[in-house]
């Protein structure tokens, strides 16, 4: 397989920092009742609905219906999600800048909601402005590692899979990646990922 001439990138864990707590630690001072908020009340396996194309009203109305004695908490997690996101990994913002200024076609799928992205996006638009496209799983309905999102993908950039090397964090995503042909890389960190790009052959 030739080496790539495009690199398309994950958000969330690659990019970006992700983690709840940072929000409702705020919000709940007792640690054990920040606990089990998160892990009883809003999960992750919940939040992944809205990767998936769900609206937030209708998750939270369906949430409070439950646990209305946590309404203001659930209602919290749409309009303040931006503050569950700290920063960029650490040495991200420094290798993308290093792809761009190469010259690298740079892209990204993300499982991320629909109505989440855009303020997101918004606040960290010195970074995503030197992306081409992006590709946002609530918005296609459609989430990785399912290949419909790949090949979607690919098309609409408007490159082969050949000619793509896909970066994410989850060992799925990865293999989800690279049974369509791409080249797949397992993120941990910058340092590694600058090194595994290199063998690739991109001028770092």
């Amino acid at each position: 397989m030739p080496n790539p001439r495009n690199v398309i990138f994950d958000v969330g864990h690659v990019l970006y920092d992700w983690d709840p707590r940072i929000l409702y630690q705020r919000l709940i001072p007792d640690d054990e009742a920040l606990d089990v908020f998160l892990s009883d009340i809003c999960t992750r396996e919940w939040h992944f609905q809205h990767d998936r194309g769900r609206d937030f009203a209708d998750t939270s109305a369906e949430l409070i219906a439950r646990f209305p004695e946590h309404a203001a908490l659930i209602a919290a997690w749409g309009p303040r999600f931006s503050e569950q996101i700290p920063g960029p990994m650490p040495g991200m913002p420094a290798l993308v800048g290093d792809l761009d200024s190469a010259g690298v076609p740079l892209f990204a799928i993300t499982n991320f909601s629909h109505e989440f992205f855009p303020p997101f996006r918004h606040r960290e638009r010195a970074l995503f402005d030197r992306f081409r496209d992006i590709v946002v799983s609530g918005e296609e309905r459609l989430m990785k590692p399912d290949a419909a999102i790949y090949r979607l993908s690919l098309d609409r950039f408007g490159i082969d899979a050949a000619d793509a090397v896909f970066v994410d964090d989850r060992q799925a995503n990865v293999d989800g990646a690279a049974a369509v042909g791409m080249h797949a890389l397992l993120f941990t960190d910058a340092e590694r990922l600058r090194a595994d790009l290199r063998a690739l052959g991109f001028a770092l």
